[in-house]
């Protein structure tokens, strides 16, 4: 297919495709799914090689969110059961931590919901990062609390925070239809922010929210030039008691041409499979592999994720092998270029993040809703039909008494 060549060839080159060339990967058959695979794949291979890098998910503030945003499961008047608790001490964040780097992670992704952190907030995010570091050389730690005010992005970066996640969800043109409380434009100024003070930014999208092919390559466009170390893409995760719990969608061949899109359009960043793996992708996730290079290994904010050694098999059996702490994420012209953690080795963490989270959504690092665990249902649901068996509120790990999954 002349397409997949020409996109191959821009991809290793760095360059740019046509909007007209990305609308085509999202366009594409079926029958053509795995020829699209294999295109982006090669790319990812050139930048990547066959490293999977596990990011792990701490939500230090749950529910409680005064935002609107509706695809959240934390958002303002939310009606549906998940965890609600205020800031957990810093030993506390640092012991869940623990469990998701014994797993292999190489990041830990610290979330907040609420619109943006106060002061004091960022005070005692400080603490938890400086627990955390304390107690495992050469972790990355990414924090995503939301909209930044002036300084605080350079505050968290003196604590030792290597990245900052804030997603643009979905694009400028659609983003009112599921925000009211706060403006695309906010999201901007927060991930310019935190690009200025040298941290890593990392900033995403969530698909499935009822956009057109359009506003899909118009937000991805838009995170191409806002030049982040990673982009997290997110599969809604429809949670009952949200707005946008009838939105099922999306089918496993679609969240594969969306990464390839991705891919094609971001190269030589890290792209992480964020929340909704599990619900959306199914059995095909490894053949995502072959497009992302970044996972969230465990449970996501609010709902559960895929077994963390399910999610170690998976990668070991599709033929791929997880980062070491010693490896730099990012390929050489980006770690040199002094982008943040992972895109240069003085950033005091062993590589380059989900995880892209909204901070005050439930996108948290890049995590948004979560994934879903494996139900026995007695029959097996058509594709286009809702998987609610796959949801389920997480019960486990930060803010209860039971150990994490991770």
């Amino acid at each position: 297919m002349d397409l997949l060549n020409t996109l191959v060839d821009k991809g290793l080159r760095r360059e740019l495709p046509t909007r007209e060339e990305a609308l085509a990967v999202l366009a594409t058959s079926d029958d053509d799914l795995l020829d699209v695979v294999a295109a982006a794949g090669k790319v990812r291979r050139q930048w990547f090689g066959r490293r999977v890098k596990l990011n792990y998910l701490v939500n230090l503030k749950s529910g409680l969110c005064p935002e609107d945003c509706s695809y959240c499961s934390q958002r303002l008047g939310s009606t549906t059961g998940i965890l609600k608790y205020t800031w957990l001490k810093p030993e506390d964040a640092s012991q869940a931590a623990a469990a998701g780097l014994a797993g292999g992670a190489k990041r830990v992704c610290l979330v907040a919901s609420g619109r943006g952190p106060t002061d004091r907030d960022v005070d005692r995010v400080s603490k938890t990062i400086k627990a955390i570091k304390d107690e495992n050389e050469g972790v990355e730690v990414c924090a995503c609390l939301g909209l930044l005010s002036d300084g605080q992005a350079e505050r968290l970066r003196e604590a030792g925070a290597d990245a900052y996640n804030h997603n643009l969800n979905t694009s400028e043109a659609t983003y009112g239809e599921i925000t009211s409380t706060h403006t695309y434009a906010d999201r901007v100024d927060t991930v310019t922010k935190a690009h200025a003070a040298g941290l890593s930014a990392c900033s995403g999208l969530i698909a499935g929210m009822g956009e057109s092919d359009e506003d899909l390559v118009d937000v991805v466009y838009s995170l191409r030039e806002l030049d982040p170390d990673s982009v997290p893409v997110n599969f809604l995760i429809p949670v009952e008691g949200t707005p946008l719990a009838k939105e099922w969608n999306l089918t496993p061949q679609r969240c594969l041409r969306i990464l390839a899109m991705v891919r094609f359009v971001c190269p030589d960043v890290e792209v992480r499979i964020a929340g909704g793996r599990e619900v959306h992708l199914r059995t095909m996730q490894p053949l995502a592999l072959h497009l992302a290079n970044s996972i969230f290994l465990g449970d996501y904010l609010t709902t559960e994720g895929q077994a963390g050694k399910a999610d170690l098999e998976m990668i070991a059996d599709a033929g791929f092998e997880v980062e070491g702490a010693d490896q730099v994420t990012l390929p050489e012209h980006r770690a040199t270029a002094g982008g943040g953690c992972g895109s240069h080795a003085s950033a005091g963490c062993g590589s380059q993040e989900s995880a892209g989270c909204g901070g005050h959504d439930d996108a948290g690092c890049g995590g948004h809703e979560g994934g879903g665990v494996c139900g026995t249902a007695a029959a097996t649901p058509a594709v286009t039909e809702p998987r609610t068996d796959l949801v389920a509120v997480r019960r486990r790990g930060a803010g209860t008494d039971l150990a994490p999954n991770a």
